[in-house]
């Protein structure tokens, strides 16, 4: 065993604790004041300078040691799904309708764990910039973030985050040069026709059939205009309009999420959706709104920094306990948006064992996960800030 994950492995009850505290107090975007209070108070005990308020409840650590001029920059993400929880344990949400099932408050803490350590030991030379970033749930708290100065007020030579990932084994470190995830892109169609009474359609224009044929024209998009080779998701996730059987409403309202993993299809995709939605309700001398409500980029790992990462991991958990090529990912992520202001990052997976799916009702965040995560960190730390 390496002996930084040893070191923490003595940690790992105290910091189990401190998890499922936070899974017990859950906030989602933008609300995160608790757990805000509670990273801040810990930074400042191990020695960290300490800003709070980025993005209203964003947190950020620094620790300089040494005369190293390199900086990097380490990045968690705090907020829970406005969900319910049903995972039958002790600790589950004591928060209605809140809940961490994508295991943030494990993210959360295990760069804590790193922090402590880092802090204690001090094995490095350089500055250490830890991100404590609000709201990714809503992929928008890595833009927010920027758009408050992040990275005019604590540059960064490089940025990495992570996520865990049940269903691959516990520990286990996956990465992937380029694409890793995908852009996603909210969109809402607004169909307006004409009203009427359910026995004289010849009156009417009926929104809600209109909307029907723009779902089914919808799902050649990625058939017909994108190439096989790329991947490319067109969801309708909600199709709403009326409530009585006899009336024709006026109005459909289509929700849709798009998702791609090249900038350029992501753009014919919302192309193609914007063309098809108002030209298909014009033939039916309907008018289709189209709307981009929030969007976020395709996550690209940077190849330099990931065969470093990659080196890491190695040196850490051996050759057999890290896969370099890993598959992409439809899921999205809002550390994208960080990665787009400063290229040289990488955001790995990590399996986090057997158990139910993130976002999944009996989720709930492997503790096993904290201290091999945690020493993960240190050690990337002591080889970038050498």
């Amino acid at each position: 065993m390496h002996p930084v994950l040893q070191a923490l492995k003595q940690r790992a009850a105290a910091w189990t604790q401190f998890r499922r505290d936070l899974h017990q107090h859950p906030e989602t975007g933008f609300e995160e004041e608790r757990t805000s209070q509670r990273v801040a108070e810990k930074l400042k005990e191990f020695g960290y300078s300490v800003h709070q308020g980025m993005a209203k409840t964003g947190v950020i650590g620094t620790l300089k040691v040494g005369n190293g001029g390199k900086v990097l920059g380490l990045r968690a993400d705090m907020d829970a799904l406005p969900m319910t929880e049903n995972s039958g344990k002790a600790w589950s949400s004591q928060n209605s309708g809140k809940f961490h099932g994508c295991g943030h408050d494990g993210h959360t803490t295990i760069l804590l764990c790193a922090a402590e350590y880092l802090a204690q030991h001090r094995n490095f030379n350089g500055t250490l910039h830890l991100i404590f970033q609000p709201a990714e749930e809503l992929l928008c708290g890595g833009k927010a973030m920027l758009e408050d100065g992040l990275l005019q007020k604590f540059p960064c030579d490089a940025l990495f985050g992570l996520h865990n990932m049940p269903g691959l084994p516990t520990g286990h470190f996956y990465f992937r040069k380029g694409a890793m995830m995908a852009s996603s892109d909210r969109v809402h169609i607004t169909v307006t026709g004409v009203g009427g009474h359910g026995a004289m359609p010849e009156n009417s224009v009926d929104a809600t059939l209109v909307a029907c044929h723009i779902a089914v024209a919808l799902q050649t998009i990625v058939s017909r205009n994108v190439t096989p080779f790329a991947q490319a998701v067109v969801t309708i996730g909600s199709i709403q309009s009326g409530e009585a059987a006899n009336i024709i409403n006026e109005k459909a309202v289509l929700k849709l999420s798009v998702r791609a993993l090249d900038p350029q299809i992501r753009q014919l995709l919302l192309k193609r959706i914007d063309e098809i939605a108002r030209l298909q309700a014009q033939s039916f001398n309907a008018v289709a709104e189209v709307a981009h409500i929030n969007g976020c980029p395709v996550l690209v790992n940077n190849s330099e920094a990931t065969d470093f990462a990659i080196d890491v991991a190695r040196e850490l958990v051996g050759e057999a306990s890290v896969c370099a090529e890993a598959p992409a990912l439809m899921g999205s992520e809002d550390f994208a948006f960080m990665l787009e202001a400063q290229p040289k990052g990488v955001y790995p997976i990590v399996g986090a064992g057997e158990g139910a799916t993130v976002h999944n009702p009996a989720y709930d965040f492997n503790d096993e996960l904290i201290a091999p995560a945690a020493a993960y960190w240190c050690l990337l730390t002591q080889r970038y800030l050498r």
